[in-house]
């Protein structure tokens, strides 16, 4: 079965499980389940049960996909995500955005946690992804393009939707939230960046780093998918003297500052 073949399966399958008509869709990343708390359920999907459907292997990820509304909004959100390190290809890491476009969606929000390399972050800042620099070993749009996915050659000159990005800051500012800007560096992982990477990253033009979100990001742009993207800061790695991370601390930073990142998500959902 060829992938638009796949698609449209998942697609016919999810159809006779859901009500409504989600228009955006939203990425959980590492420790943000909880943001699956501020959508009104209507109906939730465990990976294992969608037909073609990859699943997620890594700890804070839940596993669902999971319709409702959000601010009135028909809304489909991926709690729990897939990565490039787990051992899936490109192809499995993005068909839940496939998915997602097939059955209507014209906006994503994808979130994550990641790495600063920026002086003036701190851990549990917000960030707005202005735009990403794709480190990956691997393209998700490499091999036979389908053009009823997409055009061959995808403009990636505003990869993140300028309009999505000036609503958010407005938001954030009414709500008396922080928010910092800046480019994020998709890698490979699963290893967390050495101190001399870290500042490589910043020199070439990164202010964090991830092992996510890119991929993802280039599948909904391929498909007409407008694009918001925001990272929460859970370590600084260029630091004189770097401290190690783990894991654990990188979810325990994400929690904490994720009832801010679902404030702006909230009320961003509400003008789309």
């Amino acid at each position: 079965m060829n992938l638009y073949s796949k698609i449209q399966d998942t697609k016919n399958f999810i159809l006779q499980k859901i009500n409504n008509k989600p228009k955006v869709g939203i990425i959980l990343g590492s420790g943000l389940g909880g943001l699956v708390d501020i959508i009104e359920k209507e109906t939730a999907i465990n990976y294992t049960h969608i037909p073609n459907f990859p699943v997620s292997t890594v700890e804070g990820h839940q596993g669902q996909l999971v319709f409702g509304k959000i601010s009135g909004v028909d809304v489909v959100l991926m709690a729990g995500r897939f990565h490039f390190y787990e051992g899936y290809n490109m192809q499995e890491v993005t068909f839940p955005v496939r998915v997602m476009k097939e059955l209507g969606v014209e906006n994503l929000i994808v979130s994550n946690a990641a790495g600063g390399m920026n002086a003036d972050f701190t851990i549990g800042n917000l960030m707005i992804i202005t735009d990403h620099i794709n480190l990956f070993p691997e393209h998700p749009l490499r091999g036979h393009n389908d053009p009823r996915l997409g055009t061959r050659f995808p403009d990636m000159s505003e990869a993140y939707d300028k309009t999505l990005i000036n609503k958010a800051e407005e938001i954030a500012r009414n709500l008396n939230i922080e928010v910092k800007k800046g480019v994020y560096i998709g890698l490979m992982g699963p290893t967390f960046e050495t101190p001399a990477e870290y500042k490589m990253l910043h020199v070439i033009g990164g202010d964090a780093v991830g092992m996510s979100t890119v991929p993802e990001v280039i599948v909904a742009r391929h498909g007409g998918i407008k694009v918001f993207a925001m990272s929460i800061i859970t370590d600084i790695g260029i630091n004189a003297s770097p401290v190690s991370i783990t894991h654990e601390e990188v979810l325990e930073a994400a929690n904490n500052a994720a009832p801010k990142m679902a404030a702006i998500v909230t009320e961003l959902v509400k003008t789309m």
